[in-house]
């Protein structure tokens, strides 16, 4: 469930696999017709697809708050400030060991964006601030 700025809402329903059932289906027809009758909006999402679910799965990994090191954001923000392969900027950095948790924690927040519809990689391009995915 989402709520926008202008008071309505969004009730987003995960199909899961793919193939809506039957089921799903009127299911989805009896949601649709409950979110009209207070003025939200309903929609199937379909899965993402498998390189996007396995970039989000693995960045996930970095969500907790653990990760998170300010002062090397700052850094970061100041490396990614032109789009560079995500190895070259976790060098500039310091010691990639410590770094790269933190970089993928900035990925997962927004703070640095990359395409996700590629694999991950020591290489892939990194910038500073929200990407295409950053509210993925």
């Amino acid at each position: 469930m989402a709520r926008f700025s202008d008071g309505g809402g969004l009730l987003l329903d995960c199909a899961g696999r793919g193939e809506i059932s039957p089921r799903l289906a009127h299911r989805a027809d009896v949601m649709a017709a409950a979110a009209r009758a207070v003025g939200w909006q309903y929609r199937v999402a379909s899965p993402p697809e498998p390189v996007v679910a396995a970039n989000l799965g693995w960045l996930s990994g970095y969500r907790h708050p653990r990760y998170r090191d300010t002062a090397l954001l700052e850094g970061a923000m100041r490396v990614f400030a032109r789009p560079r392969p995500l190895i070259e900027g976790a060098r500039a950095l310091g010691d990639t060991i410590r770094v790269l948790p933190a970089l993928f924690h900035a990925l997962w927040t927004g703070a640095l964006s990359a395409p996700l519809n590629e694999p991950l990689h020591e290489r892939v391009t990194v910038t500073a601030g929200p990407g295409k995915w950053a509210s993925a």
